[in-house]
């Protein structure tokens, strides 16, 4: 298995890099975000990679990081989402991005990636919902702010989500917001103070 390239990148195409290692070429895919992180051709570089054997092909798949690599492998681990699906919402959400949407079970932010329908955003959050703060890059503080959010009693930062969503900000956008609110005034502030502190983060 190849699990890491370190060379110097030789060419591009839309979703694939190809990256000169001691006078081999690999023929890389990787997702957008990956794409824009890498140093033009000519330049050095290293991608983390999975290599994907099927009956017919072998294939590299690289990551900008480890941790991208992580959540690749952990997309491709749900019924429905496969290379093309887990590399398209890795396009469109960095792995802190993605760790909050599902920390907050937010859909519509999954679904933004082509390919993803409302029953496989549902899907996806779902299952991985208690493997997500397994993983580094979101928050911990959303995984208590989730936990308020499903409770009966709704706590004052459920109801500051509640109230920004209200307003037209998406559940990540309320929630990563009403995070920071929380880490800057305390567990205890009333849902008043967490409104206003996460308007002025949204406002930044």
């Amino acid at each position: 298995m190849i699990g890491k390239l370190r060379g110097i990148i030789d060419s591009y195409g839309d979703d694939w890099v190809i990256i000169d290692v001691g006078g081999v070429g690999y023929h890389v895919f990787c997702s957008a975000k990956t794409h824009a992180a890498l140093p033009p051709p000519g330049e050095g570089s290293q991608l983390f990679t999975e290599m994907l054997v099927s009956e017919n092909s072998i294939r590299l798949v690289g990551f900008a990081t480890q941790g991208e690599r992580d959540w690749f492998k952990l997309l491709e681990s749900v019924q429905g989402v496969g290379t093309k699906v887990a590399l398209a919402i890795l396009s469109v959400l960095s792995t802190s991005e993605l760790t909050n949407a599902i920390a907050l079970a937010d859909t519509a932010m999954v679904g933004r990636a082509n390919g993803v329908g409302k029953k496989l955003a549902q899907r996806i959050v779902t299952e991985l919902k208690d493997k997500a703060p397994k993983f580094g890059g979101g928050d911990p503080a959303l995984a208590r702010l989730q936990a308020d959010l499903d409770a009966p009693r709704p706590s004052a930062a459920a109801d500051a989500v509640s109230a920004l969503v209200n307003l037209g900000y998406n559940q990540s956008q309320a929630g990563v917001a009403v995070t920071s609110a929380i880490n800057a005034a305390g567990e205890d502030a009333t849902a008043e103070i967490l409104i206003r502190l996460a308007l002025k983060e949204l406002a930044r």
